[in-house]
This record gives structure tokens, sequence and C-alpha cells, in this order.
């Protein structure tokens, strides 16, 4: 007797991701992730608790694949370090638009999000060597920034725009300018 094939919770989650990638969230469940595993239910449930709990995790391998996006951005040394984060998050809205609505356009009513968009002090770093901004100040650039790439971000993934990379440098670049510009007079 040939001995039963094992399908992983590694598996499981590649499977779950190329699913949403190829269908949106509302396709993640355990049917549709059998039938692209070729399996029935049962190593799913063998492997997660719940399908919230797989959900979870497809959020979790997500996120990882956005931070790869903006670390690969970062290293390519093409832009300065904080505009190449902000042009991997839209660059990842483009080319991974339903992981993307997954990890920023679903309803968090019901989950604890931080109040606010902390910098690290890698990221604070960069905006204090840059603008002159700490503390307070350099968190309200960085939100004011964020909002603004989130925008553009959401309307790529959405389909709404579909603009020339370099127009979104330059975007990015004059509303850099202009906040930075805004917060030195604030100085």
């Amino acid at each position: 007797m040939a001995p039963k094939v094992k399908i992983t919770r590694k598996e499981i989650v590649a499977a779950a991701i190329e699913l949403v990638r190829q269908r949106g969230e509302m396709a993640l469940n355990a049917r549709n992730i059998a039938a692209s595993l070729d399996c029935s239910t049962q190593p799913i449930f063998s492997n997660f608790s719940s399908m919230e709990e797989l959900r979870m995790a497809v959020i979790a391998q997500a996120d990882k694949l956005c931070n790869q996006y903006i670390k690969d951005e970062v290293e390519s040394g093409v832009y300065p370090a904080y505009k190449a984060t902000g042009m991997a998050y839209i660059r990842f809205a483009k080319e991974e638009c339903e992981l993307f609505k997954l990890l920023y356009m679903r309803d968090r009513s019901q989950e604890v999000v931080p109040k606010e968009m902390a910098l690290d002090n890698e990221m604070e770093g960069l905006l204090h060597n840059n603008t002159g901004l700490a503390g307070a100040k350099a968190e309200l650039f960085h939100l004011e920034m964020w909002a603004f790439v989130h925008g553009i971000a959401t309307m790529f993934a959405t389909g709404f725009l579909n603009l020339d990379w370099d127009l979104v440098s330059k975007i990015l670049t004059d509303a850099y300018q202009g906040i930075k510009t805004q917060f030195k007079k604030e100085l």
C-alpha cells in the first residue's frame, strides 16, 4: 500500500495565497483550497483549527510578501530609502492587487488596530536625517505621507488608476517636498 501524501501547512497557505491572487478573498474557503490541492478538506482542518486561523496565516504570508517588496525596492537603490518604501507599497498594490486588498482594504472594525502608524527607529532616522523632524512631528509627517501613498496604491489596486512609474515617482516627490515645506514653516 502506498503511503499517504501529507499536505503541510506551508502548502495549504501557498495554495490559499494563490487562490486569493486569482479570485480574491471571497474565494478563500476550505473547498476551494482543497480543490486546488486536489485533496479533501481533511488536511486543511488537520493543520488549522479553523478557517479563521488559516485566514490569519494567509494574511501573515501576504504581509511577508509585501515586506519583501519593500526590502527589495530599498536594496535596489533606485530611490532614496524612504521613497522606496512608498514606491514598493504602490507596486505591491498594482502587482498583487488582491493580496493588497486582503491586507489593507478589509473590514477591520472587529480587529485591534494600532492607533497610529508608529515609526520604527530606522524609518524615524531616515526622516530625521532628511527633514530634521523627530518624535511626534516625524510620526505625523509619516502618517501624512502614508495616507497619500495609500490613496495612490488603492487606486492602483482597484483599477481606478494606472500611471507611469516615473509619474508616480514625481507625485511622491512633490507630496514629500510639499509636506516637508509645511513642516519646516512650523519649526
